[in-house]
């Protein structure tokens, strides 16, 4: 059941994303942005914990989850060095995986052959 939900859930996120494209003024940028500063407030609403037991990976994936882990990065490093911890909390909290898609892309583009756009 926690697959489905998970599906459910991702899915639904990524509806409203493309909704918001299709029916709004929002540009793809405008949405991306949207979804990680809804993570972040969820996360200091206190409503990421209950989410993700409900969801699992369907709410952890997507940029929501992108967003969570900045403020979960930014309120730890806070707690760790004061407010220093406020500037770059967030970037050590997400080098890992900003790391592994770097890394992926590198080796896509290095293992692929490049196309005429024309």
């Amino acid at each position: 059941m926690s697959y489905l939900w998970a599906f459910l859930v991702g899915g639904a996120l990524c509806v409203i994303g493309q909704l918001l494209i299709d029916l709004t003024a929002f540009t793809p940028a405008r949405v991306l942005v949207s979804y990680v500063v809804a993570g972040v407030v969820l996360s200091a609403l206190g409503l990421w914990g209950p989410l993700v037991e409900f969801a699992g990976a369907g709410a952890t994936v997507p940029l929501v989850g992108f967003g969570h882990l900045l403020a979960a990065g930014v309120v730890d490093a806070v707690d760790k060095m004061g407010l220093l911890g406020a500037l770059c909390g967030g970037f050590a909290a997400a080098a890992a995986g900003v790391t592994a898609s770097l890394v992926c892309g590198v080796l896509a583009a290095f293992f692929s052959r490049s196309k005429d756009q024309n």
